[in-house]
């Protein structure tokens, strides 16, 4: 579990003075951006997908004891309609399969090793007890580090899975992890599909959302209108680190939206993002941000 203050904040190193000040809460469809003033979020990518395998029972806790703010699950949904946490549309890299994911079932995608994988590729942090590591579902994620912990949830592929997110909210409300605004919320949901997260949106209009992008090539660039299209639905972005800049980056703060690059792993960009304004990124490497973190609380 993170430590919180006594209000149940998220500790963590605050936005430089005009960052804060530009993040006000958002009133249309009762949109609070969450945290006031907004903490810096380390959200494990994949759980401590840089020291266990990705996506498991095992790296999840590993990132909770590096001290992430979220649990970060990509989903994937079974033959039979479960969402499971699995980052590829096939189970070939990260388990002794072979195949897509929807054309198993879950009690087929249960027999899979998804661990010993990560102990041949990376030998020098390999673990006998991650041999035999199995696929997990949302509902096991939920169920093993319970509701007063902090989701950061993808949709993966939604054009494939028709009801995958009407069966996200249910789970998602089942275990009342949807506060009555986004500041209470135990929750964000993110998408590179517009489309996925306005059906998000018009199922329940208070669960956080972010959008993604990924830019390849030139530094990224977001026009005004764009960020007043998503800020109907989203509460922020989130892009590839390399490809933007901090032009980009207070451009998308400006707009009252949090700005999540990802994935991030050495300390020199973790700096870099953090002075262009970030409020949050992801790292395969939580307790390396956590070090840095503290430089900034040090300092301050």
């Amino acid at each position: 579990m993170q430590k919180k203050d006594s209000e149940g904040t998220l500790v963590a190193v605050m936005v430089d003075e005009e960052s804060r000040a530009k993040q006000k809460a958002i009133q249309e469809d009762e949109k609070v951006i969450p945290t006031e003033p907004t903490p810096i979020w380390n959200v494990a990518h994949r759980g401590a997908s840089g020291h266990a395998p990705e996506h498991t029972l095992e790296g999840y806790r590993m990132g909770g004891t590096m001290l992430g703010d979220f649990i970060e699950v990509d989903l994937q949904m079974t033959k039979d309609g479960v969402l499971v946490a699995m980052h590829d549309e096939r189970v070939d890299r990260t388990t002794n399969g072979t195949g897509l994911v929807k054309d198993f079932t879950l009690k087929e995608l249960k027999k899979l090793d998804a661990g010993s994988w990560f102990n041949d590729l990376y030998p020098e942090k390999a673990q006998p007890h991650y041999v035999g590591l199995t696929i997990p579902t949302l509902e096991e994620v939920i169920e093993e580090f319970g509701t007063d912990e902090r989701y950061y949830i993808e949709i993966k592929e939604p054009g494939i899975y028709p009801g995958m997110e009407k069966e996200l909210i249910r789970i998602l409300e089942k275990y009342k992890l949807i506060g009555k605004d986004p500041k209470e919320s135990h929750v964000l949901v993110q998408s590179f599909s517009p489309e996925s997260l306005q059906k998000l949106h018009e199922l329940n209009s208070i669960v956080p959302l972010v959008q993604l992008f990924t830019y390849y090539g030139d530094i990224g660039t977001i026009t005004e209108e764009e960020l007043r299209e998503i800020d109907k639905y989203a509460i922020g972005i989130g892009a590839n680190h390399n490809g933007i800049d901090e032009k980009y980056v207070r451009q998308v703060v400006d707009a009252g939206l949090m700005m999540h690059p990802y994935t991030v792993n050495t300390k020199e960009d973790m700096r870099k993002v953090i002075n262009w304004g970030v409020t949050g990124m992801f790292t395969n490497f939580p307790d390396l941000l956590r070090d840095v973190l503290k430089e900034y609380e040090e300092a301050s």
